[in-house]
């Protein structure tokens, strides 16, 4: 069964979380899609993460060829990398049904945002309909994340 994580984010940005859960995701040895809501946002994560820290960089491709790569990014449903894990970002879509070959996946909404969390609320009735294991995360004061639901 796969499990799905809603991360509710409330004082950080998508920019300033994504990359260290995609770190937790390949020190566990997983593969990566990152969907995003658009080809323009998928091409600014493209290079964040290159740029995101001084001293290194997650191996990661949004073109070409994705399928040796251990994060992919992409605006569609294309996951050439065989992923374990896939990150839905600024509005991205799943089909509970088409995310059952998955470990996990993770929905990052914007809390600031009125029709992202709608879509996050949305999207959690149809996992839990479709019989996921969901689990709710949001951003403590501290910065970190507490276990809500």
């Amino acid at each position: 069964m796969t499990e799905v994580l809603f991360y509710h984010l409330e004082r950080a940005r998508l920019e300033e979380v994504l990359p260290g859960l995609l770190e937790k995701t390949l020190a566990r040895d997983w593969r990566a899609v990152v969907r995003t809501g658009s080809k323009a946002r998928a091409e600014a994560l493209d290079a964040h993460l290159w740029t995101y820290k001084d001293e290194g960089f997650l191996p990661h491709a949004a073109a070409g060829e994705g399928a040796r790569q251990p994060v992919w990014l992409t605006d569609g449903e294309d996951m050439p990398n065989a992923p374990q894990i896939l990150f839905l970002v600024d509005g991205a879509r799943a089909d509970p049904a088409a995310i059952a070959v998955l470990e996990r996946c993770v929905m990052i909404f914007d809390g600031r945002d009125e029709a992202a969390v709608g879509e996050a609320r949305g999207f959690w009735k149809d996992v839990k309909a479709a019989g996921c294991d969901a689990t709710y995360w949001k951003q403590s004061a501290q910065g970190g994340w507490e276990k809500q639901a």
